[in-house]
C-alpha cells in the first residue's frame, strides 16, 4: 500500500481542480429522484458517456416515472435508446424493473443495496450509486474508474470492482462516499486515462504509487 497517501489531501486537490464532467456526469448529480438514478445508471453499462446521455434524454421524453415508464412498449424504447450497449435487453429491464416498482413497492425504489440487487440486471455498482445519489445515504459505488484509480494510486490493491468496494468500505472515510465516484470519474475521463494517463497535469500526481 501506498503510506505517502494522504486521502484527505487527495480529495480536496480533486475537488478544486474542477475537472470538467462528461453530460452524462452532470445530469446524474442533478437527479434527486432515485428511480432516474436507476434507469440512467443502467443504460450507461458498458457504454460510454457520449452514447448514454443523450439516449437517457430520448428516453426520459417517453416517460420519468416507473408508472408511466411500465406502460411503454419494449420495441420504442429500445428505438429510443439505441445505440447504448444491449438495448433490447436493457429496454426489456427497465420496463420490467419499472412495473415491479409500481405494483410490488408501491411506486417506491427500494433504498437497501441488497434489494436493489435483486432487480434483474442491477448490480452492487448500480445498486450503490442508487443510494448514495438518489437517497444521499453513505455507499460507494465502484466502476472501472475507481477501482483502476485507487489501485494505480496505490490506495487499494485489489483484483476487482467488488474488492475495490469493500476494500474502500473499510478504509475510505464515510464523509467522501457519495462524492468519490463523480470525483475519481471526472478524473479518470480527463487525466488519469487507462492508457497513456496525462501524469504531467495531473492535480494529485505527487502521491500516486508510482512516485513511491
Amino acid at each position: 500500500m501506498n503510506k505517502m497517501f494522504d486521502i484527505d489531501k487527495v480529495v480536496k486537490k480533486l475537488k478544486d481542480a474542477k475537472q470538467q464532467k462528461s453530460e452524462f456526469v452532470g445530469l446524474m448529480d442533478s437527479f434527486n429522484d432515485p428511480y432516474l438514478v436507476l434507469i440512467a445508471c443502467i443504460l450507461s453499462l458498458r457504454t460510454n458517456d457520449k452514447t448514454t446521455y443523450p439516449a437517457t434524454l430520448r428516453m426520459l421524453k417517453l416517460a420519468d416515472n416507473p408508472k408511466d415508464m411500465a406502460k411503454i412498449k419494449v420495441e420504442d424504447l429500445a428505438k429510443a435508446i439505441y445505440p447504448v450497449g444491449f438495448y433490447e435487453n436493457k429496454a426489456k429491464q427497465i420496463v420490467e424493473l419499472s412495473r415491479r416498482i409500481n405494483e410490488e413497492l408501491g411506486g417506491r425504489v427500494p433504498d437497501e443495496i441488497d434489494e436493489l440487487c435483486k432487480f434483474k440486471g442491477v448490480g452492487r455498482k448500480t445498486a450503490n450509486l442508487v443510494v448514495a445519489r438518489g437517497f444521499n445515504k453513505p455507499a460507494i459505488c465502484v466502476d472501472v474508474h475507481v477501482h483502476r484509480i485507487f489501485n494505480r494510486l496505490g490506495y487499494v490493491k485489489t483484483k476487482n470492482p467488488e474488492e475495490t468496494e469493500f476494500a474502500l468500505r473499510e478504509k475510505l472515510p464515510v464523509k467522501y462516499w457519495i462524492d468519490i465516484n463523480t470525483l475519481i470519474v471526472t478524473h479518470g475521463q480527463n487525466v488519469c486515462k487507462p492508457v497513456k494517463p496525462n501524469c504531467s497535469v495531473c492535480p494529485i500526481e505527487k502521491y500516486c504509487a508510482k512516485n513511491i
